[in-house]
């Protein structure tokens, strides 16, 4: 991880690289060391790539080779899938602006396709049965494999996502399991997108500038390049291309619960020169979890910072600021 770091600065010039190989192999001392590498890393950019992270690799790719055969449908095939009230399904090119950006003024829209869909639940669920919002019911293209293929990858980066919570909470200097409680059933949601080769605007991108709603997000690093970080200078920053690495970032959220301390780093994603496809996985607590910010993070000479919200209110009111109407925000199309 010091590799990212400037001796001279102290900054961070590079996304470090974190390692839960030893970790998850139980090696003794390893779950701390690795406590304290995420909480320096989330104090200072919140960004890091995980390598070793449990995930299987080839779960990935069949998740990857199914959304590629959903966006390679024609447009009408497609637009059946139309994201409804629900906030799941299929948005066309050009259908989110983050306005919510504190960062650059994004007016344009951005060039990227996206279908979205929730941690699978069975039909009798009891959010699934009253539509809560990022709660589903999926609904699932008739492509040969693909229900299987998604759930499939669902389940091995969820497991990820509850890898990393005893982690985060040590880091927050908490009990290991004291995130447990919070993720009985977690709003676990994925953004898949397609980004095509066209010529941008002035100010336009694939996604503009923006931080993430989330608790945490996790996307395994695309083939195509196209994410960039801001570091705490104002620079753009391109990831190393680490092979099957997962970009974890700290999310809105997160930031609120920590009052501050965890980071949300602003990213986004450059048009590409080539077909680009990523998974952006965003793992967040249980609807009423309430963002109250954590006692081992206020103080009297640092009180909290924030209105306390819960999940469910913050997800909904971050995805009807950013996303046009006909994407099931509550921006206007024009």
């Amino acid at each position: 991880m010091n590799r990212a770091i400037n001796p001279d600065t102290g900054k961070y010039e590079r996304i470090p690289i974190l390692d839960m190989g030893p970790y998850l192999a139980g090696v003794s001392g390893a779950r701390e060391q690795l406590a304290s590498e995420i909480q320096h890393v989330q104090e200072n950019i919140g960004f890091s790539i995980f390598i070793n992270h449990g995930v299987d690799v080839d779960l990935l790719d069949g998740a990857y080779a199914a959304f590629k055969k959903f966006f390679a449908l024609p447009l009408e095939e497609k637009l059946k899938f139309t994201i409804d009230d629900t906030s799941l399904g299929y948005m066309p090119i050009r259908s989110t602006v983050y306005v919510t950006s504190v960062i650059n003024k994004n007016t344009k829209k951005d060039l990227n396709e996206t279908l979205t869909m929730a941690r699978e639940r069975p039909d009798d669920h009891p959010a699934v049965l009253e539509r809560r919002r990022f709660h589903g019911p999926n609904r699932w293209p008739d492509i040969d494999g693909f229900r299987d293929a998604i759930i499939a990858y669902q389940e091995t980066i969820e497991a990820m996502g509850y890898n990393l919570l005893p982690l985060y909470a040590l880091a927050l200097d908490k009990p290991a399991d004291f995130f447990d409680p919070f993720f009985t059933d977690p709003i676990m949601w994925s953004r898949n997108a397609y980004y095509p080769p066209v010529k941008a605007e002035d100010n336009q991108f694939g996604i503009a500038p923006h931080c993430d709603h989330s608790f945490l997000s996790m996307l395994p690093l695309a083939e195509e390049p196209g994410l960039q970080v801001l570091d705490g200078d104002g620079n753009w920053m391109w990831p190393d291309p680490v092979e099957n690495g997962i970009v974890v970032n700290t999310g809105e959220f997160l930031n609120r619960w920590s009052n501050g301390r965890f980071l949300p780093t602003p990213h986004r994603v450059v048009p590409p020169k080539h077909d680009r496809y990523s998974i952006a996985t965003f793992f967040n607590p249980d609807s009423e979890t309430s963002s109250e910010a954590l006692d081992t993070c206020v103080s009297a000479d640092n009180p909290p910072k924030f209105e306390t919200t819960t999940m469910q209110a913050y997800v909904e009111h971050y995805i009807d600021s950013n996303y046009l109407r006909s994407a099931g925000g509550t921006q206007d199309n024009d």
